[in-house]
């Protein structure tokens, strides 16, 4: 891949996706960003992100309207731990042991009639 990286140097870590793509004015606005992210518009290290909120670190790699973004900290920044990736599926959680304690009954609701006969309306309850 031959593509040249425009560097944006970031004053703390992490930044999520949808503000990095405000703070560098290639939106209009968060509810735009957000609409980009979630149809696949936006690339962080050479994959499409749906993730709006996604952390990005330096080191990545923001690809938005064929321009490519090479994220890295400033010098008197502190970097932030990367999380790692989980590799393995996590492991499935044991079945809840049957306690001796009885269990709760549900709340029984009472039927209300679906239209007064009066009005011909559906009655309104607040509570």
């Amino acid at each position: 891949m031959n593509e040249e990286y425009i560097e944006i140097e970031l004053e703390e870590e992490p930044i999520e996706l949808c503000k990095l793509l405000k703070v560098l004015n290639l939106v209009e606005g968060g509810g735009q960003a957000k609409n980009l992210i979630t149809e696949g518009y936006v690339g962080v290290n050479h994959e499409i992100c749906t993730i709006k909120r996604k952390k990005l670190y330096s080191g990545d790699v923001l690809e938005f309207d064929g321009e490519f973004f090479k994220l890295s900290l400033s010098e008197d920044a502190v970097p932030a731990e990367k999380p790692a990736v989980q590799t393995q599926p996590e492991p499935k959680k044991a079945e809840p042991q049957p306690t001796s304690q009885p269990a709760k009954s549900k709340r029984k609701r009472t039927k209300k009639p679906k239209v007064d006969d009066k009005t011909g309306r559906r009655p309104i309850s607040f509570g």
